[in-house]
């Protein structure tokens, strides 16, 4: 048309009708995207009618919504994208009211019936999840809605420099899980559903290590990530939580999450607490009010809700395979050895692998530098981890840490392959390798192989 081709008796009755649905994979990749950006304000409640219309139309507009869970630009009202038990402007705290009584709004499942629509639930603590839902909702020829946890300082009364701190937080509790729908996947929910990068997906609660000071002596424990465990962070819930004196410690409280468990005839004359530490780092006990105890119960159902939409079936437990820790690391510490005499950055290792090993190579790391046909072990140079603690919360199946606190892979086919790649990425110390994968007949599988080849 440019080269003056333009012939109105052939052109003109095609472009009188002529609409975005008529462009081509490579016009249409050269189309700016239409973006509206709101908060909850905007898109949970006052404007929501609107926001569901457009999801309806079909029309390819993309939906940024800041979700901070209260008014923030006009003071800080309650908001239905609040959690029960917040505390806000009109949700206060009394005798009457303990703050917001109501379930929070889940505006991505309602997001997901519409059926056309993309959308992501995402945050700042899992960014490869989030930018690569950003690039996918994009590029759709459909509606796309991102909603992303947006930490509030002044409203949520947290620290300035914490925004990041407590996005990571509110995964790890499942007040905040993260997730993808993308009808271009398949008509099944399960086809269409991804909630992977959330960390620990075989637990109600993801585990967390409490260090503290006791005799002088550093001490950890591992406990469960409940959703109160997060609020207990943020001003927001505080009046729902008191410290106990060590000397009023009693036999009627018990852990939260063990609580949880009881049924209400087991719960009768007992009082839920969590784990916190004080300043100079001692362990104290912390009471926690009926309402977080019904927010734990409303987002510990959440989640079990979305695990099931995913088809996500946690695997039975089996017992503890030691032989198999010790073997599996005696294995990383002899493929770190072979990556030093081949140059230290891997590349001989996968020579050694992909072409024809010595019998002394096959004996010393069977498992760590074969290739059956395409697939390559994945490798992890235990020795320079920085023991961040991504790998093991992305997948504690695949990835343990030694008695060093140092990570090796435990098994490697503890989890689909993506996982290994998921890990690299986000691997502050660059150490984890994926390798290739067995079972090439994975979900994406080809995408997951191309994403991890940088790493090996």
């Amino acid at each position: 048309m440019l080269n003056e081709a333009y012939k109105p008796s052939e052109h003109d009755s095609f472009f009188t009708y002529f609409n975005w649905g008529q462009f081509t994979d490579e016009e249409w990749l050269l189309c700016p995207p239409v973006v509206a950006l709101g908060g909850d304000g905007a898109m949970y409640d006052i404007g929501f009618q609107n926001l569901s219309r457009m999801m309806a139309s079909g029309k390819p507009i993309k939906v940024i919504v800041v979700d901070t869970q209260v008014y923030s630009n006009t003071g800080g009202q309650a908001c239905t994208s609040g959690f029960m038990g917040q505390i806000s402007d009109m949700a206060q705290y009394g005798k009457v009211w303990q703050g917001k009584p109501e379930i929070r709004k889940e505006i991505g499942l309602i997001a997901m019936a519409h059926r056309s629509t993309f959308v992501l639930q995402g945050t700042l603590a899992n960014t490869s999840q989030m930018i690569e839902g950003f690039i996918d909702g994009l590029m759709t020829r459909r509606p796309a809605l991102f909603n992303l946890y947006t930490t509030c300082q002044p409203e949520h009364g947290v620290g300035d420099d914490l925004g990041t701190h407590q996005a990571k937080l509110a995964v790890e509790s499942r007040a905040y899980p993260i997730f993808t729908y993308n009808p271009d996947k398949g008509i099944k929910v399960e086809e269409a559903f991804d909630l992977s990068g959330n960390p620990d997906m075989e637990k109600i609660w993801p585990t967390y290590q409490l260090k503290y000071t006791e005799n002088g002596r550093e001490k950890s424990m591992e406990l469960p990530m409940t959703f109160a465990d997060f609020a207990l962070t943020e001003a927001r819930f505080r009046k729902h939580f008191r410290k106990v004196p060590r000397d009023a410690w009693n036999d009627n409280m018990v852990p939260l999450a063990e609580f949880l468990e009881m049924d209400a005839s087991e719960r009768e004359d007992k009082f839920p607490f969590i784990w916190a530490v004080d300043r100079k780092q001692a362990l104290s006990r912390v009471l926690v009010a009926k309402r977080i105890v019904e927010s734990c119960e409303e987002r510990r159902d959440f989640w079990i809700m979305l695990r099931a939409m995913s088809g996500y079936k946690p695997e039975e437990a089996k017992p503890e395979d030691i032989e198999g820790k010790i073997r599996a690391e005696v294995v990383g510490k002899i493929a770190q050895g072979l990556m030093k005499l081949a140059g230290g950055n891997g590349g001989g290792i996968v020579n050694l692998a992909m072409g024809a090993p010595t019998a002394a190579t096959t004996a010393a790391a069977p498992a760590a530098a074969q290739s059956n046909g395409e697939y390559m072990a994945p490798w992890l140079e235990t020795e320079n981890c920085t023991a961040c603690d991504e790998c093991t919360k992305l997948n504690p199946k695949i990835f343990a840490y030694n008695k060093d606190k140092k990570a090796y892979i435990m098994n490697p086919d503890g989890g689909p392959y993506s996982d290994l790649v998921k890990a690299a990425e986000k691997c502050t110390a660059q150490v984890i390798h994926p390798g290739l994968p067995k079972d090439r007949t994975e979900k994406d599988i080809d995408k997951w192989v191309k994403r991890g080849e940088k790493f090996n």
